[in-house]
């Protein structure tokens, strides 16, 4: 589902008072920051903005949609101008062929910029089973090809004698979802790797290989596909608590009261957690942001230091359930926004 917001009532959409810089691409001007993309960033642009607003009460009120991290991309990086957004929010980094794509439609100097970690929360109903997994566990149950052969565990006790006989069922995001991506990363490829002998070599050797084997996940009714709308997830855990689900750690924290995180490898996900590394699913965040833009939106760079103001260990980024980067990475990322240093393409994988 794609949420949008508007900062203040009434807004319009009409565009601007901005020079369009997409030479020869997008139409007309706009006066508004726009930013797509995705949903566990979502909440943090919008505190964003919304403390922009406050502070520039001139400025138009910013457009922020929730559309997923790769969805995000491809709108991001279909052109620059008033028809294109300026901002992509993302919960992993940009691949190299989206980069790729982003410069063949004249979008190729873009500003990376780090914003905080999160982490990958496997959360249950406070009335669930109090379960603890590991990335083998998690492999083996909802994997589609689980050593090679469709996956057939129906129970959680299939997986593992040791967890429950009840069904498997993984409320989680979409395959155009950045969550989805670093689950299938950070969570079922460490579980392939642990379980199966060969998949060390084809992630060196054979990429799309170990792609099928450890990191495609099953659509046979026991992963389900919840969207980008990640409350929804929350509710059906409260409606079933039998069942897993898979969000960013900020929805955790806001429903705690409803739901409870499950441990994974033995550490369950918190702050502290996330923030050393400890539990397996920490993940940085960016926001990616189009230079051409920058002289063209009015406010874009007064966005970015507001940006750069709220991310700090309690600040209201904070609040809301980002974990601060550490020290050195903060200041980075705010020289990144001080320089509008552009990204280097060849970091990218």
């Amino acid at each position: 589902m794609i949420r949008r917001v508007a900062l203040l009532a009434a807004l319009s959409l009409s565009l601007v008072a901005c020079h369009d810089q997409a030479a020869g691409g997008g139409a007309g001007a706009r006066a508004q920051i726009k930013a797509v993309g995705s949903s566990t960033v979502y909440p943090f642009t919008t505190i964003v903005a919304e403390q922009f607003l406050a502070n520039t009460p001139d400025a138009k009120p910013p457009v922020i949609e929730s559309t997923g991290t790769g969805a995000g991309m491809k709108l991001f990086c279909a052109g620059i101008g008033a028809a294109h957004p300026d901002i992509e929010d993302a919960s992993r980094r940009m691949k190299r062929a989206e980069y790729q794509g982003c410069a063949r439609n004249g979008a190729g100097e873009l500003i990376e910029i780090q914003i905080g970690i999160d982490g990958i929360a496997f959360a249950e109903s406070r009335r669930g089973a109090k379960m603890a997994l590991t990335p083998a566990d998690l492999y083996r149950a909802i994997a589609a090809t689980p050593g090679g052969r469709p996956n057939s565990a129906r129970t959680w006790r299939d997986v593992n004698p040791a967890l429950p006989d009840t069904p498997i069922r993984v409320y989680g995001p979409p395959s155009t979802s950045g969550t989805r991506d670093a689950l299938a990363e950070l969570i079922l490829a460490r579980g392939c790797e642990a379980v199966d002998p060969r998949a060390a070599s084809l992630r060196e050797n054979d990429p799309a290989a170990f792609a099928v084997l450890c990191q495609r996940i099953r659509e046979d009714g026991a992963y389900i596909d919840a969207g980008e709308n990640d409350n929804l997830i929350v509710q059906k855990l409260s409606a079933n608590p039998d069942a897993i689900g898979v969000f960013g750690y900020s929805y955790l924290e806001e429903n705690a009261g409803t739901v409870v995180g499950v441990p994974i490898a033995g550490v369950a996900p918190s702050y502290a957690t996330i923030a050393d590394g400890s539990y397996p699913g920490a993940r940085p965040l960016y926001i990616y942001v189009k230079k051409a833009h920058l002289s063209a939106v009015p406010g874009l760079r007064s966005f970015l230091a507001q940006y750069a103001r709220l991310w700090g260990a309690g600040g209201p980024l904070v609040r809301r359930g980002l974990i601060a980067s550490p020290a050195a990475v903060q200041a980075r990322s705010a020289a990144i926004i001080r320089t509008l240093t552009p990204l280097d393409p060849r970091e990218l994988k």
